[in-house]
């Protein structure tokens, strides 16, 4: 297959189709989508099937356990699909809203039109029912896009592609609008990226090699996040029966996510009182504490942390804890070392959580919440795409408003500038 012409013929379709879904009506998109999860229950043994050829490969070339959990579409998990493809239905469309508008002095009207992004490209590992996500979130926001998964899902994600194909033709609606690349070349990714004339966006979903890459090689924007490093900080002032079960939940509750806690400050005065009694919840669960020296005068049983445990996102029970002067030196190293995404305060003082909340520089900052509150769902998105900590346009969990962007429109009655 040559690689590069195949690509551009995807691009090319893509973009025409993403002129046909953008003016798509909300009725029509809904369709789609209840097609295809119908399509879908309809399809469980061919998914199935696909999958276990999946599974097989995977197992041939050492997959390790996580991967293939990772990788296996079980019953509950197509149900999770069909169920997610109806939520997405049932959000309200995004695409048409104006906002803002008011008069000028002139007599026009200035607002703003939310409109879509047009030509999504999706790079993803692994979970076959991103494919399904990805695809639900596109289509409703008005989007076409382009979806290449992972080469060890390559038989599951091209029997959901024909589904979802199965969906839109039901519709009425071309099957550009979603397309899964065929090939498992790796070159394909390296063209997706660099095809500005065809692709808007680029959304990476998986490790930070990955991400790395995608956000070194691409020609066209990139929303992304790199780190999931945490923090929770335990302010002198906090309710310290909240911080216990808050900085447990942060860590324990599931330890692969990105928005899980990865280091904890704990203010000086507190922490003789705090660290014995989350040290024990912790050894209840199995986590490794690493800390520092005024950490360890309390909890001789940890390990000693060095520079780089607080920049880590172990996506493990391993836990870094920091003793701190006070909220400024809290604030200081969360800046410094973070990576933007979430950050959390326990406090009972309004007036220091209004500075964590105006100071700390990330995507989510929380005052008196687990950081793994940080999840489209939870923030009642519906669903998300993935989380950004980039500055502009999404920040945060990307959900369909992500997905869009915002023109500005003008409405006159023959008015004529002065």
């Amino acid at each position: 297959m040559d690689i590069n012409a195949y690509m551009h013929e995807v691009g090319s379709e893509a973009r025409s189709a993403s002129r046909l879904i953008a003016k798509a009506d909300t009725g029509v998109k809904n369709k789609a989508l209840i097609a295809t999860a119908e399509a879908i229950d309809a399809a469980r043994e061919e998914l199935m099937a696909a999958n276990g050829k999946d599974l097989e490969s995977g197992r041939a070339n050492g997959l390790d356990a996580a991967l293939l959990d990772r990788l296996e579409l079980t019953p509950a998990r197509i149900d999770a699909m069909i169920e997610g493809l109806h939520q997405v239905a049932a959000l309200p469309d995004p695409v048409g809203e104006i906002t803002g508008l008011n008069y000028r002095p002139s007599g026009i009207q200035v607002g703003k039109m939310r409109v879509p992004l047009g030509v999504v490209g999706i790079i993803y590992e692994s979970r076959p029912n991103v494919t399904v996500e990805a695809a639900s979130l596109c289509l409703k926001s008005g989007n076409a896009t382009i979806l290449r998964g992972g080469s060890e899902a390559i038989h599951s994600n091209q029997a959901i592609a024909a589904c979802i194909e199965k969906g839109l033709k039901a519709a009425g609606l071309p099957a550009s609008v979603v397309q899964v690349i065929k090939t498992t070349d790796r070159a394909a990714v390296g063209e997706l990226i660099t095809m500005p004339d065809y692709v808007d966006v680029i959304v990476p979903r998986g490790g930070k090699g990955l991400i790395e890459r995608i956000s070194r090689e691409a020609r066209v924007p990139v929303i992304k996040h790199l780190d999931g490093v945490c923090h929770v900080f335990i302010d002198r002032d906090a309710d310290l029966n909240k911080a216990l079960t808050i900085a447990v939940n942060s860590k324990t509750q599931r330890y692969g996510t990105c928005n899980t806690m990865e280091t904890l400050l704990v203010d000086a005065p507190v922490a003789a009182t705090i660290l014995p009694q989350l040290a024990q919840a912790y050894a209840e669960k199995g986590v490794e504490l690493r800390g520092c020296e005024r950490t360890r005068e309390i909890l001789p049983q940890a390990l000693s942390a060095v520079e780089a445990d607080w920049s880590e996102e172990y996506l493990a029970p391993i836990l870094a804890i920091k003793v701190v002067e006070d909220l400024d030196d809290a604030i200081a190293h969360i800046n410094h070392y973070g990576s933007q995404h979430t950050d959390a305060i326990v406090t009972e003082s309004y007036s220091k959580g209004r500075r964590f909340l105006t100071e700390v520089d990330s995507s989510s900052v929380m005052i008196n919440a687990s950081t793994r509150f940080a999840d489209g769902f939870e923030y009642g998105l519906g669903a998300e795409i993935g989380i950004s900590t980039d500055k502009i346009h999404a920040r945060g969990p990307v959900g369909l408003e992500g997905l869009t962007s915002q023109k500005y429109v003008v409405l006159g009655d023959g008015h004529i500038r002065q």
